[in-house]
């Protein structure tokens, strides 16, 4: 199995909807009210860029998620399998030199300390046929932003702000549970 570099890392890929709510669907709702800490993405020393190919962490206070997209429609939750603290080797080059960073993307920053509202599955849609149609994405809902974890094209994406239209929103809680 492929870990991307990263020590302790097991990735699990998923694809529906169904799928994906019924693996992780109570513990991701059972995040909201917890509060941020950090947002942890691997970045590219050389280039000093995000390396997106990476998992993406999020820690609430104590309780990690880890979020990683490939291909189209590839999605893995995991949880609390990933230190920051270890170092990132990217196992098929010696070109990388790569470490993880808290926030270190514009809009980022200002996201810990703040309590999460919601969590929701959110389901790519465009009515014009697009290939992206009905990839899976993350949203976090603070109290006066979101932070959607999405595909970028056979890596990860992030979009701090107003959720994009073009998603369909599949809250998850206590009524959404039993589906």
């Amino acid at each position: 199995m492929f870990d991307f570099g990263v020590p302790g890392y097991q990735p699990t890929w998923l694809h529906a909807r169904r799928d994906v709510e019924a693996a992780h669907g109570a513990r991701l709702a059972a995040l909201a009210g917890r509060t941020l800490t950090h947002v942890w993405l691997v970045w590219d020393l050389d280039e000093d860029e995000w390396f997106a190919d990476c998992p993406v962490l999020l820690d609430f206070a104590g309780e990690q998620v880890e979020v990683n997209h490939q291909k189209f429609d590839d999605l893995s939750i995991t949880w609390n399998s990933v230190s920051p603290a270890r170092p990132v080797t990217w196992p098929t080059s010696d070109d990388f030199r790569l470490a993880w960073r808290a926030e270190p993307l514009p809009g980022l920053a200002a996201l810990p300390g703040h309590r999460l509202r919601e969590v929701a599955l959110l389901e790519w849609w465009d009515e014009k046929g697009d290939l992206a149609n009905g990839s899976l994405a993350l949203g976090f809902a603070f109290a006066d932003t979101d932070l959607v974890v999405h595909n970028g094209l056979d890596e990860n994406a992030l979009t701090v702000g107003s959720l994009d239209p073009h998603y369909r929103r599949h809250p998850l809680g206590p009524a959404n549970r039993s589906r």
